[in-house]
């Protein structure tokens, strides 16, 4: 069985980057990379030590951090919209550390 990764933007605009030199991209891997280069905000390193350091806060899942890094919100009212699938809501003080994590990778 294979493993699935979440995997931000950023990431995979470098990953089929990489791809695009060792040969052609599918037509659906192509479209894939002109939106990551058109809507990823940071690189892929900052995007993966973001991603680790949002996890490690110990509320927010790997697929929010990506869902995160993906959007790097700068206000509050769009981090409440990331966790509004959640069951439990996001307290006041979390969304704060989220946002100040986010601010250290803009």
């Amino acid at each position: 069985m294979e493993d699935k990764k979440m995997v931000s933007l950023a990431e995979v605009k470098e990953i089929l980057t990489e791809r695009q030199t060792e040969g052609e991209l599918t037509p659906e891997q192509k479209l894939a990379l002109e939106h990551s280069q058109r809507f990823s905000r940071i690189d892929s390193k900052k995007a993966k030590k973001l991603i680790k350091e949002l996890t490690e806060l110990g509320f927010v899942s790997e697929i929010n951090a990506v869902k995160i890094a993906d959007t790097m919100p700068s206000a509050a009212d769009d981090v409440r919209l990331i966790f509004s699938k959640e069951r439990a809501s996001v307290e006041k003080k979390d969304i704060e550390k989220i946002l100040s994590v986010v601010e250290k990778y803009h």
